[in-house]
């Protein structure tokens, strides 16, 4: 059954915190996924979420603590001793997990945790995946694995496999390894069982895989999992030496995280926020694009202005200045927007830029005629100026085929040279837009009316 938080639940929370009520407490949310326990400490400040962290069993606590929001996480073990985190937690997490949990700490306080964990093979695991990039295959993949040599019969990789499964919470596949521990391929269950048990790993393993190198982008791996519906993925070292995996989960949280990060670029937000945020951190994330649109804004004022003389002897074509304006940033996040999902999900690589950009000036051209068109029929029932009928039609035609191939050929451009092509949609699209809708109305605009 899904849990709710409700303000009676967590105000009952609160009432048993609040008089040290230890065994009622663990009562109250010992049957609760860690993922709801999480949510909860999200409702609570630092010190009620501190009480009811240390009443969790260490396995439930790991789990919690990687549930929690990274923010949220910091200041939990921020205020707990290094001892604490060591033997209550990273002692119940992956590597990969643990290595987050660690890499969020000060050098000191990192130092003070892994001399604090007892199984130094562990600990050893975590210093090495820590001095990965957090973005690469190498900084989100885990070393728990299951893995065999070649040279092993059917029977010494049964033990084996026992062995190491200890250490691992899911067995997506068995990977297979040489002497120097070179990846060769995977070993399906299947083979495993129905064969003798003298039967030597190289003759029933297969070669037949998909692996990414320590230094893959992470938003790579996410993406050749999701093309190859893979729940893991081998990670290697520069010479092919098996060193992790990526599971199905890391991948499925990096996604939303990428999702987040672009959706939030495409609303003009800089840094990663939350709405829980402070009024400062928010207005920090959100005040550089409103500059942009600032100076755009000042810009089109200044490209208005250059152009009051003509405006005052025919005001009529200031009515059309929001129309065009809005066309075209709406038709340049259109574009933009399509083109930058499609370089998330890997589809434009499957196109050329060329046959791209005559897709969507096709699109545009269409587009164009449709709105012009309709503006045209209303200019002719509505206005007693042909000059300023052809001016808004044509205009309008004009500023759709420049927005739309504007909003293509930045988030293109932007991926080309490795900028998050995210950048290149919402606030800075529809500023630059705004202003060459201005530039290309009042220019055309200079040609039919003759000023």
């Amino acid at each position: 059954m899904r849990f709710e938080i409700t303000t009676e639940y967590i105000q009952q929370l609160r009432d048993v915190i609040e008089r040290g009520d230890e065994a009622r407490a663990k009562e109250i949310i010992e049957a609760l996924h860690p993922a709801d326990i999480a949510e909860i400490y999200d409702e609570l400040n630092l010190e009620e979420a501190r009480f009811l962290y240390l009443l969790l069993e260490p396995e439930t606590a790991a789990d919690v603590l990687v549930e929690l929001e990274e923010d949220d996480r910091k200041k939990i073990i921020r205020i707990l001793p290094s001892e604490v985190i060591a033997h209550q937690f990273i002692d119940n997490m992956d590597s990969d997990d643990a290595a987050d949990v660690i890499g969020l700490l000060e050098d000191e306080k990192q130092e003070e945790v892994l001399l604090h964990i007892e199984d130094v093979e562990q600990a050893g695991d975590i210093v090495d995946l820590l001095h990965y990039d957090e973005d690469t295959a190498g900084g989100i993949m885990a070393k728990e694995l299951i893995q065999v040599n070649e040279n092993w019969t059917v029977l010494t990789c049964i033990s084996e496999m026992r062995r190491q499964a200890e250490d691992v919470d899911e067995v997506y596949y068995v990977y297979v390894v040489d002497d120097d521990d070179v990846l060769k391929g995977t070993l399906s269950i299947k083979k495993l069982i129905t064969n003798n048990e003298s039967t030597k790993i190289r003759d029933i393993y297969s070669d037949d895989l998909i692996s990414v190198k320590t230094d893959t982008d992470s938003e790579e791996v996410a993406n050749i999992m999701d093309k190859y519906d893979l729940v893991a993925i081998p990670v290697v070292d520069p010479i092919g030496r098996l060193v992790g995996r990526v599971t199905i989960d890391d991948a499925v949280e990096l996604i939303r995280e990428e999702a987040e990060k672009d959706y939030q670029m495409v609303s003009g937000i800089t840094q990663d926020v939350e709405s829980t945020d402070t009024v400062w951190i928010l207005t920090k994330a959100r005040i550089p694009w409103l500059l942009i649109g600032l100076v755009g804004g000042v810009l089109g004022a200044q490209v208005i202005g250059a152009h009051e003389h003509e405006l005052g002897e025919f005001p009529q074509l200031a009515l059309f200045f929001p129309l065009v304006a809005a066309m075209a940033g709406n038709v340049g996040v259109q574009s933009s927007s399509i083109i930058v999902q499609g370089i998330a999900n890997n589809s434009i690589g499957r196109e050329s830029i060329w046959r791209k950009l005559l897709k969507e000036l096709g699109v545009a051209f269409l587009n164009g005629v449709v709105l012009s068109s309709l503006i045209f029929l209303y200019n002719t029932i509505f206005s007693d100026s042909y000059a300023l009928t052809q001016t808004v039609s044509i205009s309008l035609f004009a500023v759709i085929i420049f927005a739309s191939l504007f909003g293509t050929i930045v988030p293109l451009t932007f991926n080309r040279f490795k900028i998050d092509p995210a950048l290149a949609t919402g606030p800075f699209i529809t500023t630059i837009n705004d202003i060459m809708g201005i530039v290309i109305y009042l220019s055309i605009g200079k040609v039919l009316f003759g000023f």
